[in-house]
């Protein structure tokens, strides 16, 4: 943490304490005392423990799909969590529900909406949630389809809606069988396809475009899971071609019912900060209840509990990507360059994967998620056990040399479709997977895979695909 970025949170702190002094001075209850040295040494603890967080930071933690939050989300947090607002309703948070509307207004225009409602809530998980709950009221009694690699949680949710869920397989880049889709879809089964735009594993994206066909002519609703991919959306002009990169399927989210985004995670936010949007602000009066104690200004900006499965929220959620975005705004010459970094890092990673002779990619990075295994092993058992061993020889590293991996697990057909030729001694085996969430990645990409390939077993002669 920079000395200027220390100053501003001690700036923060003394201005909270000028604004809570504005309103009078009060005794404190004898029982609210902190013992400030007894404090201090739990803090000291506290400090100890956390020493052996994961180092989101660093760009050689290429595992999972989290990173640091920017600066100003550090700075935005931790004022309106000092305030303590609560974004149920505006009485409980004024300043921050203002903010929120305006951050949500910011990304429905990221994804061209051209009308909206919507609220940020504490994870993706929720938020499709939200969206999931709209569409059983839209279409009662008719199921969800999603993907074989869509999240997990579609399924989850389904369940706890009591709405019927059905998987359909994916094609060779792990992107939705929209054939198959269709043939449940045409026997009215189905009344809302949840499109991917990003999977989880591999970071495929689903045939949005070719999907908006099976709205017009079956009535299906559409909604986007695009909680890791959604801020790719500022990636959609004409002159991407350095970046390999269709915009068409961004493009193409405007048309349909309800997506999903989570700031926390391009976002730069800390967790937990998700959003969901809805293409028709009527989808309100599914949330329909009565609270009369907590609407308390006529006149005041929409009341967020109104539109919204969650209660108390907090606010500080909003006010740090309120404040993110005034520093870092939602164009392609904004958050847009740090997006554009991380594709030229999974570009450049990819490359100098399929170069070497101890790595094999597993398949083309669609976003900035690459996907490889090792390249010695001609088993699917020897390819899960060498990638296991990988991931844990660089996780426990000496901590200057440690490299943070995480694994996918795959079955054979996958690797088949992907002309790779392994002997199917199991049906399912793990590889490696990098989320290359940060700029510096691609500042890294050679050294990264260069201390990858040095994990990676040699005992056998290598196979090629």
């Amino acid at each position: 943490m920079s000395s200027e970025l220390s100053k501003l949170l001690s700036r923060i702190v003394d201005a909270t304490r000028e604004w809570e002094a504005s309103f009078g001075e009060f005794g404190p209850h004898p029982d609210t005392g902190v013992d400030v040295e007894r404090l201090g040494a739990v803090v000291d603890d506290l400090l100890t423990r956390l020493g052996a967080s994961t180092p989101f930071f660093h760009p050689r933690y290429a595992g999972q799909m989290t990173r640091a939050p920017h600066p100003a989300a550090v700075v935005g947090y931790l004022a309106g969590m000092l305030v303590n607002p609560n974004n149920h309703d505006f009485a409980g948070g004024p300043a921050t529900t203002q903010m929120e509307h305006e951050v949500v207004a910011e990304l429905a225009a990221m994804f061209a909406l051209p009308a909206h409602i919507g609220h940020l809530t504490s994870s993706g998980t929720i938020a499709n949630l939200e969206a999931l709950f709209v569409a059983r009221q839209t279409h009662p009694g008719r199921g969800v389809l999603f993907s074989a690699d869509a999240h997990f949680t579609h399924e989850r949710m389904c369940a706890l809606l009591e709405m019927p869920a059905h998987r359909v397989p994916t094609d060779a880049r792990g992107a939705m069988d929209l054939d198959a889709a269709e043939r449940l879809v045409r026997s009215g089964a189905v009344g809302t396809i949840v499109l991917t735009a990003g999977t989880t594993g591999v970071g495929a994206i689903d045939p949005i475009v070719d999907a908006l066909t099976l709205k017009q002519q079956y009535g299906v609703r559409l909604h986007v899971d695009a909680a890791y991919g959604g801020y790719f959306a500022l990636l959609t002009s004409d002159d991407e071609l350095e970046l390999e990169w269709d915009p068409a399927p961004w493009r193409a989210i405007r048309s349909c019912d309800s997506v999903v985004v989570d700031p926390h995670k391009h976002g730069l936010q800390p967790y937990g900060c998700g959003a969901v949007l809805f293409a028709d602000p009527a989808v309100a009066q599914y949330y329909h209840h009565d609270s009369p104690y907590t609407r308390m200004f006529s006149g005041a900006p929409g009341h967020l509990g109104e539109i919204s499965l969650e209660c108390s929220r907090s606010g500080a959620a909003a006010a740090a990507l309120w404040t993110t975005l005034q520093m870092v705004p939602l164009r392609r010459d904004g958050l847009g360059t740090l997006l554009a970094s991380t594709r030229r890092a999974a570009l450049a990673f990819a490359r100098l994967v399929a170069q070497s002779s101890e790595l094999t990619l597993y398949q083309r990075p669609e976003l900035d998620i690459v996907t490889y295994f090792p390249s010695a092993p001609r088993t699917m058992s020897g390819v899960d056990a060498a990638s296991g061993q990988m991931l844990s020889d660089g996780m426990f590293a000496p901590r200057s040399e440690a490299i943070f991996l995480s694994t996918l697990s795959v079955e054979a057909a996958g690797f088949r479709r992907r002309g790779h030729r392994l002997a199917a001694d199991a049906p399912r085996g793990r590889i490696l997977r990098s989320a290359l969430m940060k700029p510096e990645q691609e500042l890294c990409a050679a050294e990264l895979v260069a201390q990858i390939a040095a994990l990676a077993p040699v005992e056998q002669a290598a196979h090629r695909r």
